[in-house]
Protein backbone atom coordinates (compact mmCIF):
# COMPACT_ATOMS: atom_id res chain seq x y z
CA UNK A 1 0.00 0.00 0.00
CA UNK A 2 1.01 3.53 -0.87
CA UNK A 3 1.78 5.88 1.99
CA UNK A 4 2.72 9.49 1.92
CA UNK A 5 5.00 11.53 4.27
CA UNK A 6 4.74 15.17 5.50
CA UNK A 7 6.66 16.38 2.73
CA UNK A 8 4.22 15.10 0.29
CA UNK A 9 1.14 16.62 1.99
CA UNK A 10 3.32 20.35 1.74
CA UNK A 11 4.38 19.70 -1.93
CA UNK A 12 -0.06 19.06 -2.57
CA UNK A 13 -1.34 22.03 -0.30
CA UNK A 14 1.27 24.13 -2.21
CA UNK A 15 -0.14 23.09 -5.42
CA UNK A 16 -3.65 23.77 -4.03
CA UNK A 17 -2.27 27.07 -2.83
CA UNK A 18 -0.85 28.11 -5.73
CA UNK A 19 -3.44 27.26 -8.70
CA UNK A 20 -4.82 30.33 -10.91
CA UNK A 21 -6.96 30.79 -13.15
CA UNK A 22 -5.25 31.96 -16.33
CA UNK A 23 -6.14 34.63 -18.53
CA UNK A 24 -5.73 35.46 -22.49
CA UNK A 25 -3.01 38.21 -20.94
CA UNK A 26 -0.80 35.25 -19.48
CA UNK A 27 -0.30 32.59 -21.75
CA UNK A 28 3.26 32.95 -24.54
CA UNK A 29 2.40 31.69 -27.63
CA UNK A 30 4.74 28.29 -26.96
CA UNK A 31 3.40 25.12 -27.66
CA UNK A 32 3.15 22.74 -25.26
CA UNK A 33 5.35 19.16 -25.59
CA UNK A 34 3.03 16.26 -26.53
CA UNK A 35 4.44 14.45 -23.18
CA UNK A 36 2.95 17.18 -20.58
CA UNK A 37 -0.54 17.49 -22.78
CA UNK A 38 -0.29 13.46 -22.15
CA UNK A 39 0.17 14.05 -18.48
CA UNK A 40 -2.26 16.59 -17.54
CA UNK A 41 -4.75 14.31 -19.39
CA UNK A 42 -3.78 11.78 -17.52
CA UNK A 43 -4.59 13.11 -14.73
CA UNK A 44 -7.73 13.92 -15.65
CA UNK A 45 -8.41 10.13 -16.77
CA UNK A 46 -7.62 9.08 -13.49
CA UNK A 47 -10.25 11.43 -11.42
CA UNK A 48 -12.30 9.74 -9.22
CA UNK A 49 -15.98 9.05 -10.97
CA UNK A 50 -19.28 7.74 -9.39
CA UNK A 51 -19.56 4.37 -10.10
CA UNK A 52 -16.32 4.08 -11.78
CA UNK A 53 -18.46 5.31 -14.68
CA UNK A 54 -15.46 7.51 -16.20
CA UNK A 55 -17.87 9.88 -18.15
CA UNK A 56 -15.09 12.20 -19.65
CA UNK A 57 -14.53 13.32 -23.07
CA UNK A 58 -11.71 15.76 -24.20
CA UNK A 59 -11.49 17.53 -27.48
CA UNK A 60 -8.01 18.70 -28.09
CA UNK A 61 -8.03 22.00 -30.32
CA UNK A 62 -5.30 24.52 -31.74
CA UNK A 63 -6.49 24.99 -35.23
CA UNK A 64 -6.80 28.91 -35.08
CA UNK A 65 -9.94 28.71 -37.29
CA UNK A 66 -11.73 26.73 -34.70
CA UNK A 67 -10.59 28.87 -31.37
CA UNK A 68 -12.09 31.99 -33.95
CA UNK A 69 -15.39 30.44 -33.84
CA UNK A 70 -15.54 29.58 -30.48
CA UNK A 71 -14.00 32.67 -29.45
CA UNK A 72 -16.49 34.68 -31.07
CA UNK A 73 -19.44 32.55 -28.88
CA UNK A 74 -17.90 33.93 -26.20
CA UNK A 75 -18.04 37.97 -27.27
CA UNK A 76 -21.60 37.47 -27.66
CA UNK A 77 -22.02 35.95 -24.02
CA UNK A 78 -19.96 38.52 -22.43
CA UNK A 79 -21.80 41.18 -23.69
CA UNK A 80 -24.79 39.47 -22.52
CA UNK A 81 -23.12 38.92 -19.08
CA UNK A 82 -21.57 42.32 -18.89
CA UNK A 83 -25.42 43.84 -18.59
CA UNK A 84 -25.74 41.78 -15.64
CA UNK A 85 -23.13 43.24 -13.41
CA UNK A 86 -24.82 46.94 -13.67
CA UNK A 87 -23.22 48.30 -10.10
CA UNK A 88 -19.47 46.58 -11.45
CA UNK A 89 -19.88 47.62 -14.74
CA UNK A 90 -16.77 49.74 -16.02
CA UNK A 91 -14.41 46.78 -13.81
CA UNK A 92 -16.17 44.10 -15.72
CA UNK A 93 -15.33 45.90 -18.95
CA UNK A 94 -11.82 46.47 -17.97
CA UNK A 95 -11.38 42.52 -17.05
CA UNK A 96 -9.93 39.46 -19.18
CA UNK A 97 -12.01 36.41 -18.93
CA UNK A 98 -10.83 34.12 -21.49
CA UNK A 99 -7.62 33.35 -23.31
CA UNK A 100 -8.94 30.84 -26.34
CA UNK A 101 -7.03 32.38 -29.58
CA UNK A 102 -3.89 32.94 -27.00
CA UNK A 103 -3.60 30.12 -25.32
CA UNK A 104 -1.67 27.25 -27.73
CA UNK A 105 -4.08 24.70 -26.63
CA UNK A 106 -8.10 24.19 -25.55
CA UNK A 107 -9.77 21.43 -24.09
CA UNK A 108 -13.20 21.20 -24.62
CA UNK A 109 -14.64 18.58 -21.88
CA UNK A 110 -17.66 16.44 -22.67
CA UNK A 111 -20.12 14.24 -20.10
CA UNK A 112 -20.74 11.37 -21.76
CA UNK A 113 -23.74 9.46 -20.33
CA UNK A 114 -23.93 5.67 -19.95
CA UNK A 115 -27.03 4.40 -21.59
CA UNK A 116 -28.29 2.28 -18.38
CA UNK A 117 -28.17 2.95 -14.76
CA UNK A 118 -25.14 3.58 -13.20
CA UNK A 119 -24.12 2.73 -9.32
CA UNK A 120 -24.57 5.60 -7.15
CA UNK A 121 -26.44 7.99 -9.27
CA UNK A 122 -29.63 6.51 -9.24
CA UNK A 123 -31.13 9.27 -7.02
CA UNK A 124 -28.88 11.98 -7.97
CA UNK A 125 -28.16 11.65 -12.06
CA UNK A 126 -26.17 14.62 -11.68
CA UNK A 127 -23.25 13.05 -10.06
CA UNK A 128 -21.98 12.29 -13.72
CA UNK A 129 -21.77 15.74 -14.77
CA UNK A 130 -19.78 16.07 -11.13
CA UNK A 131 -17.63 13.04 -11.85
CA UNK A 132 -15.89 15.24 -14.83
CA UNK A 133 -15.70 18.48 -12.62
CA UNK A 134 -13.18 16.47 -11.02
CA UNK A 135 -11.44 15.18 -13.88
CA UNK A 136 -11.09 19.17 -14.41
CA UNK A 137 -10.16 19.59 -11.17
CA UNK A 138 -7.47 17.10 -11.70
CA UNK A 139 -6.12 18.32 -15.04
CA UNK A 140 -5.51 21.97 -13.42
CA UNK A 141 -3.35 20.94 -10.39
CA UNK A 142 -1.13 18.25 -12.57
CA UNK A 143 -0.77 21.68 -15.25
CA UNK A 144 0.14 24.04 -12.26
CA UNK A 145 2.58 21.20 -10.85
CA UNK A 146 4.10 21.01 -14.62
CA UNK A 147 3.86 25.06 -14.26
CA UNK A 148 1.06 25.07 -16.99
CA UNK A 149 -1.68 27.68 -16.92
CA UNK A 150 -4.82 26.79 -17.31
CA UNK A 151 -7.92 28.98 -17.80
CA UNK A 152 -11.34 27.76 -17.14
CA UNK A 153 -13.87 29.76 -19.60
CA UNK A 154 -17.65 29.60 -19.06
CA UNK A 155 -19.17 32.34 -20.99
CA UNK A 156 -19.82 30.50 -23.97
CA UNK A 157 -22.66 29.12 -25.37
CA UNK A 158 -22.63 25.29 -24.91
CA UNK A 159 -25.12 24.39 -27.98
CA UNK A 160 -22.93 26.49 -30.12
CA UNK A 161 -19.85 24.75 -29.14
CA UNK A 162 -21.24 21.56 -29.59
CA UNK A 163 -22.08 22.89 -32.84
CA UNK A 164 -18.56 24.53 -34.05
CA UNK A 165 -17.46 20.91 -33.11
CA UNK A 166 -19.95 18.66 -33.89
CA UNK A 167 -20.56 16.93 -30.76
CA UNK A 168 -22.89 13.86 -30.33
CA UNK A 169 -26.33 15.40 -29.13
CA UNK A 170 -26.29 13.01 -26.37
CA UNK A 171 -22.83 14.81 -24.67
CA UNK A 172 -22.92 17.53 -22.71
CA UNK A 173 -19.73 20.46 -22.26
CA UNK A 174 -19.28 20.96 -18.53
CA UNK A 175 -15.71 22.91 -19.23
CA UNK A 176 -14.11 24.77 -21.65
CA UNK A 177 -10.14 24.65 -20.91
CA UNK A 178 -7.11 27.15 -22.12
CA UNK A 179 -3.94 25.40 -21.67
CA UNK A 180 -0.29 27.08 -22.11
CA UNK A 181 2.86 28.46 -20.60
CA UNK A 182 2.51 31.85 -18.76
CA UNK A 183 4.87 34.84 -18.02
CA UNK A 184 3.65 34.59 -14.33
CA UNK A 185 1.69 33.29 -11.95
CA UNK A 186 -0.24 35.76 -9.77
CA UNK A 187 0.26 35.12 -5.54
CA UNK A 188 -3.23 35.58 -5.24
CA UNK A 189 -6.50 34.91 -7.58
CA UNK A 190 -6.52 37.19 -9.96
CA UNK A 191 -9.98 38.14 -8.84
CA UNK A 192 -8.90 38.38 -5.49
CA UNK A 193 -6.38 40.80 -6.49
CA UNK A 194 -8.31 43.04 -8.29
CA UNK A 195 -11.26 42.94 -5.33
CA UNK A 196 -13.90 41.80 -7.23
CA UNK A 197 -14.96 39.39 -4.73
CA UNK A 198 -13.36 39.15 -0.56
CA UNK A 199 -11.69 35.46 0.05
CA UNK A 200 -14.80 33.66 2.57
CA UNK A 201 -13.20 32.68 5.66
CA UNK A 202 -13.06 28.76 6.55
CA UNK A 203 -15.31 29.73 9.65
CA UNK A 204 -17.98 30.98 7.57
CA UNK A 205 -18.66 28.18 5.73
CA UNK A 206 -18.62 25.06 8.23
CA UNK A 207 -21.26 24.13 10.09
CA UNK A 208 -22.09 21.08 12.41
CA UNK A 209 -24.33 18.75 12.57
CA UNK A 210 -26.94 20.96 10.36
CA UNK A 211 -27.34 24.61 9.64
CA UNK A 212 -27.88 25.92 13.12
CA UNK A 213 -28.26 29.50 13.88
CA UNK A 214 -27.55 30.25 9.91
CA UNK A 215 -28.25 33.14 8.96
CA UNK A 216 -30.65 32.96 5.60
Amino acid sequence: MKTFNANDTAVLESILLHRRDVRGNHFLPQPLPPDIIHKILFAGVNAPSVGFSQPWEFVLIDDLKVKKAIRASFDLENQKAANQFERKQDQYQQLKLEGIIEAPLNIAVFYNPSKGPVLGQTSMPEMGTYSVVCAIQNMWLMARSLNVGLGWVSIVDPDKICSILKVPSNRKLVGYLCLGYVDHFYKVPELELLKWEKRKQMEEVIYTNGYNNCNP
